[in-house]
């Protein structure tokens, strides 16, 4: 027997909103942190509003209906890390974040017949907050092995 969908909704309001309670980005230990905080919040408060469907009936359906923007709200706060996170290792999980999400996205998608959403630019290639005594060309080796197409082909006399 199916559960009344406001015991469903009080379900859902208990499991992940006592969870998932948003940092309030005036409590930021950092102020240089509150941009972040204040994405993350954003992120989180978007993503449990857009959970929140009625149900339609067809169980396929309202899973892909609460899972995208669950998937959405991870590829908005890896976005936030690649941002404002300076850990280069956290910052290629969040890469691999975002793209993982954005595949399970549109296999979901797929498995319900619904048409695969428009592409955009997989926003991987945020660069870091410059460090503040960091000089200007303090990250170009590495960037060079990378991405050698950034670099520039003028040499010096």
């Amino acid at each position: 027997m199916p559960k009344p969908p406001r015991t469903l909704a009080l379900a859902r309001a208990l499991l992940f909103g006592a969870t998932l309670a948003p940092v309030a980005p005036a409590f930021a230990a950092d102020p240089q942190e509150a941009p972040f905080l204040a994405e993350n919040d954003a992120a989180m408060t978007r993503m449990m509003q857009d959970m929140a469907v009625k149900p339609t009936g067809d169980v396929d359906r309202d899973f892909v209906a609460m899972m995208i923007p669950h998937h959405q709200g991870a590829i908005d706060m890896a976005v936030a890390e690649l941002r404002y996170g300076r850990n280069e290792q956290l910052r290629r999980i969040a890469q691999e974040i975002i793209v993982e999400q954005q595949q399970e996205i549109a296999a979901m998608q797929l498995a319900i017949g619904a048409p695969l959403p428009p592409q955009a630019a997989v926003p991987t290639q945020t660069p870091p907050p410059a460090p503040e005594a960091a000089a200007p060309d303090a990250a170009a080796p590495e960037a060079a092995a990378h991405h050698p197409h950034m670099m520039s082909t003028h040499q010096e006399p």
